[in-house]
């Protein structure tokens, strides 16, 4: 069984990045200075996060982990911030990531 620190470390990678982009949609084209230091702020903290959860992690697990929920948290905070649509079609696929993730972890996927 693996350590609950690198699994706290990718909590915070995938945080680092959700708020990273969605700070990128705020940036406005990285014509906004805050919104733009964010994105360059969330983004390096996101990946030294990733890096020190890879020293003791599969990188395929990791990565898998990372940007699938990392694409339902950016989907999440697009309709709540953003006013974006939340669709059957998009719910089905968040819904499909999180399985697929889900099957890598119970069989074998760290």
């Amino acid at each position: 069984m693996t350590a609950p620190l690198p699994y706290i470390l990718l909590v915070l990678a995938i945080l680092s990045e959700i708020v990273a982009t969605s700070a990128l949609k705020a940036s406005d084209g990285m014509t906004r200075i805050g919104p733009a230091v964010v994105v360059v702020a969330g983004y390096a903290a996101a990946f030294l996060l990733l890096a020190h959860t890879l020293r003791s992690m599969p990188v395929g697990f990791v990565y898998a982990i990372w940007s699938g929920v990392g694409i339902v948290g950016v989907a999440l905070v697009g309709a709540l911030l953003f006013g974006e649509a939340m669709t059957t079609p998009k719910v089905l696929g968040m819904a499909l990531i999180v399985v697929g993730v889900a099957m890598l972890k119970t069989t074998g996927g760290s």
